[in-house]
């Protein structure tokens, strides 16, 4: 058995990358499948222009 990845031969990376391949695979097939599942109605909301104003925040403290 190899501990280090560095000493592993080709067949226990080929391995490794495998199961990378299938563990996204998997993780991206469950995120497609949960949002084609679902229902989102997505609108748009218009925003009109009115009158200008300032909003400012402070707090900030003065030492002296």
């Amino acid at each position: 058995m190899n501990h280090s990845i560095h000493s592993a031969d080709r067949a226990t990376h080929l391995k490794i990358v495998v199961v990378a391949l299938v563990a996204g695979i998997t993780v991206a097939a469950l995120g497609i499948s949960a949002r084609v599942g679902a229902d989102y109605s997505q609108t748009a909301h218009v925003v009109k222009a009115t009158k200008q104003i300032t909003v400012t925040s402070s707090e900030t403290s003065t030492v002296r």
